[in-house]
């Protein structure tokens, strides 16, 4: 009945009043998408609907009392908890950049895979330490800032000078945007918390590249100074032990697994396994 009566009285003022709600909750999901803030999000609206179905369920008058001055104390302290999502995204919507792709391009996707493969082999063969973030869908932009900002086009030569041990660049993290170019060198990376390492004596760049992999999807190639062993960490797991036949074949199936939208789920998600055990695999040959 509640909804006849809403349909009945549903005006042209009405709509446009609806269309533009909804458009300002569109807006607001761009800009926290692929962001910590939407797992954060996501945790305060579980908690607040739990605690609505339990009080509503049993009749806690204390509960909802609670969530009643909860929300408004959420109405002040929302605006400061997402405060560097809400300043980004003015900062895009001043642009003119919030509604723009991000994604790279097929061609240019696997000229970035083949840029990085054969950087990582030069540096290997060098034991030049290196530290390539590959982005993806979420946001790295408080990485980006800590280092020094290039947005430059991608290639083996660059990154190659920018890891070079005599230069300024090198002791940090080359990040590779969601735009397909090399927006930052330098730039500091949050180190691993979790105490079970694949091998304990791990330095600081493997730890970095496992600690971005661990907060975001970004996928992390990085180079020991000291062996020169290639490898590459994927949420918050690491494969080491990589020639550059095998990097590329990973990178494919990990960067490059985005850009075939055409394939099913199914079809990707085997892929992705049977690349996985592959690697496994061929790590187990090598240790």
């Amino acid at each position: 009945m509640e909804l006849l009566w809403a349909l009945q009285n549903l005006t042209p003022t009405a709509i446009v009043d609806i269309i533009l709600v909804a458009t300002v909750f569109f807006m607001a999901s761009l800009f926290i998408r692929g962001t910590q803030a939407i797992a954060l999000l996501r945790g305060m609206v579980l908690v607040i609907v739990s605690l609505l179905a339990v009080s509503s369920l049993f009749n806690l008058q204390a509960v909802r009392w609670l969530l009643e001055n909860t929300i408004l104390v959420l109405g002040i302290a929302i605006p400061v908890i997402f405060q560097p999502e809400l300043r980004r995204a003015l900062e895009q919507l001043g642009r003119g950049s919030l509604l723009l792709s991000r994604q790279t391009p097929e061609s240019r996707r696997a000229q970035i895979i083949e840029d990085v493969c054969q950087a990582a082999e030069r540096l290997s063969e060098r034991r030049h330490g290196a530290l390539i973030v590959l982005q993806r869908n979420s946001s790295l932009e408080e990485y980006v800032r800590t280092g020094i900002l290039l947005d430059s086009q991608v290639s083996w030569q660059l990154l190659l000078t920018i890891f070079w041990p005599k230069t300024e660049l090198h002791d940090g993290a080359a990040i590779i945007g969601a735009n397909g170019r090399l927006i930052s060198a330098a730039s500091v990376l949050p180190l691993t918390a979790s105490r079970n390492l694949p091998d304990p004596k791990l330095g600081t760049r493997h730890r970095a590249a496992l600690g971005i992999s661990e907060v975001s999807d970004a996928i992390v190639v990085v180079v020991s100074e000291e062996t020169g062993r290639i490898a590459i960490t994927d949420g918050g797991r690491m494969i080491p032990r990589l020639d550059s036949k095998r990097l590329r074949t990973i990178l494919t199936a990990l960067y490059g697994v985005e850009r075939r939208r055409s394939a099913s789920p199914v079809a990707l998600l085997s892929d992705r396994a049977r690349q996985a055990v592959e690697s496994l695999r061929d790590w187990r040959k090598r240790a």
